[in-house]
């Protein structure tokens, strides 16, 4: 590749969307981000040239991408609001994929799911095929990455329990606790997706890290590291989601769905595939013990918020 193509990027000033476009910028690559924050505070300046969206005019989206070579997308989101929804998302991506031809875009690199399915009654996994299928059929050269769980300081997941760990007296898992995790670091996948992006095969790839753990083992090794080692109890799938949604109360903020807590039990964010991250969870939070979860992470402050930085939106101490 030379130094004269250009890359997009949507979410740049995101979570793994930054990783990617970091990456980018250390090759000394043109990139530019499509995404529904362009004021959004961020650390790249004016190195990166911001564009909205602009899913309701496909022609502009059109004009956006001239000239771009790959478009690496990230874009999605977790569970329906009546902000944003599963439909949305489907109906938005597939807008980009036509754009991205229109413009004559060489390659797609896109984040999907582990194990997703047209016929999953879970809208988040059957969005996520819908979109792959719709991509490989499109005559877009593509690479569809799909990660299980991502870490990392700006994640979610991952702070969310060690939060709940510092907080409470015991720990609840739903049912037995057993479903298993492949958690990736997000700068590994960010490294798998540049790396792609400088192919044209057509592949899809299961993106994991080098770390399988039920939720159960998950939930002790992050208590055992950070200090706040909790009894881990069993509840019923109702009650589990009875109490994250009380808690979801108290932060304003979703903790946890009914479909994610499903998707979780059907051990969906599995698979039986050798690792593509290096990098090893547990040594990542011992060296990150002393802040993983000292903050709230907001899923839905991040949402709302389209003007401070990623990583501060929602940090509360509550």
């Amino acid at each position: 590749m030379t130094i004269s193509e250009r890359h997009a990027v949507t979410g740049a000033y995101g979570y793994c969307g930054k990783y990617i476009a970091q990456r980018l910028l250390d090759e000394s690559l043109d990139v530019i981000t499509l995404t529904n924050s362009v004021t959004r505070a961020n650390p790249f300046g004016n190195r990166i040239k911001p564009y909205h969206f602009h899913f309701d005019q496909p022609r502009l989206l059109t004009e956006h991408l001239q000239g771009v070579s790959v478009l690496y997308n990230t874009y999605w989101v977790r569970f329906n609001h009546r902000k944003f929804t599963h439909a949305d998302a489907v109906r938005n991506t597939l807008t980009l994929f036509d754009a991205a031809k229109e413009a004559g875009v060489q390659r797609v690199v896109h984040v999907s799911i582990t194990n997703p399915s047209e016929e999953s009654n879970l809208e988040y996994f059957r969005g996520k095929a819908i979109l792959e299928q719709a991509l490989i059929k499109s005559g877009l050269s593509y690479a569809i990455l799909r990660p299980a769980v991502l870490f990392g300081k700006e994640d979610i997941l991952i702070n969310n329990i060690a939060w709940s760990l510092r907080r409470l007296p015991v720990f609840g898992v739903f049912g037995d606790g057993r479903y298993r995790l492949q958690p990736i670091y997000v700068d590994d996948l960010a490294r798998l997706a540049v790396e792609q992006g400088k192919s044209r095969d057509g592949v899809v790839i299961n993106a994991i890290g080098p770390e399988t753990f039920s939720y159960r083992d998950l939930v002790a090794k992050i208590g055992e590291l950070i200090g706040r080692p909790r009894p881990i109890i069993s509840v019923p799938p109702w009650l589990g989601y009875a109490v994250g949604w009380l808690l979801g109360l108290a932060v304003g903020d979703v903790l946890i769905t009914r479909d994610e807590i499903e998707g979780l039990m059907a051990d969906l964010l599995y698979v039986p595939s050798p690792p593509t991250g290096t990098t090893v969870l547990t040594e990542w939070i011992k060296d990150h013990a002393e802040t993983l979860g000292r903050q709230y992470a907001s899923e839905l402050a991040r949402r709302i918020d389209r003007i401070s930085s990623y990583e501060s939106i929602g940090a509360s101490p509550r």
